[in-house]
């Protein structure tokens, strides 16, 4: 599976975390990332991760591209709900893509957490079949 990594600045710390306790079920995946995320990652983890350019030049963007062409399977987004940034609209266009598209989307680690574990137990094979 192909699974979409993105963490705004308050909460880069908390995905190195979530990647450190998940790193066997990640290792399993390809690993995308936009690229100040994917490198703080790789950095604790020695995961390979694809790395697009950082999310205020364009990584949002980049992996909302890959979303509308049915490459990513599975996003995991820990935003900032507080802090607003100035490319909010990138925010939004993969919330929505995500939904356009049934991609699953964990916005916070909770969520992360149910859809790592799904993931392990194969409950998301049916993205297989909607490629």
């Amino acid at each position: 599976m192909n699974i979409g990594l993105i963490a705004h600045d308050s909460k880069k710390k908390l995905m190195q975390n979530f990647c450190v306790a998940y790193r066997g079920i990640l290792a399993k995946n390809d690993l995308f990332a936009t690229g100040t995320t994917g490198r703080l990652i790789e950095e604790v983890t020695n995961l390979n991760i694809h790395k697009f350019l950082a999310g205020h030049l364009g990584g949002e963007q980049q992996l909302a591209a890959q979303i509308e062409h049915n490459q990513i399977d599975l996003i995991i987004f820990l935003r900032d709900p507080l802090s607003p940034k100035s490319h909010e609209p990138d925010v939004f266009k993969v919330i929505k893509l995500c939904d356009m598209h049934n991609i699953p989307l964990a916005t916070n680690v909770a969520t992360a957490e149910l859809l790592i574990k799904s993931l392990d137990r194969g409950d998301l094979e049916w993205r297989e079949m909607y490629k």
